[in-house]
């Protein structure tokens, strides 16, 4: 996948969760759907990042990252049950991309 089609589709993606995120304190129907579709997004974006060519440290942060993806589908998971255990893997998976986004320049060092 295009590097440029990756960023636009993980910048739509991050759009949807925080619409589904906000709509469904709401109570509006569609609000799980509109999150998984942008959990979706994210996860698969974290997934097609070329893994190969990356050293150590790089390897380290995108096995993370894919960890922050599944926590985000566990997310929508618990969304759809109407549990309110979602805001606990949204929490989950913020942090760890938190984390990824600060270490990651220095990983390039």
């Amino acid at each position: 996948m295009n590097q440029q089609i990756r960023n636009y589709i993980f910048m739509f993606s991050g759009v949807l969760i925080l619409a589904g995120a906000a709509l469904f304190i709401t109570d509006w129907i569609y609000a799980p759907y509109v999150f998984a579709v942008g959990a979706a997004g994210i996860t698969v974006c974290f997934m097609t990042v070329p893994y190969k060519d990356l050293g150590f440290r790089r390897r380290r942060l995108h096995r993370i990252n894919v960890m922050a993806g599944i926590s985000m589908i566990a997310s929508s998971v618990f969304m759809f049950r109407e549990k309110m255990e979602w805001v606990v893997f949204l929490l989950i998976a913020a942090l760890l991309i938190l984390y990824t986004s600060f270490v990651s320049p220095r990983a390039d060092e």
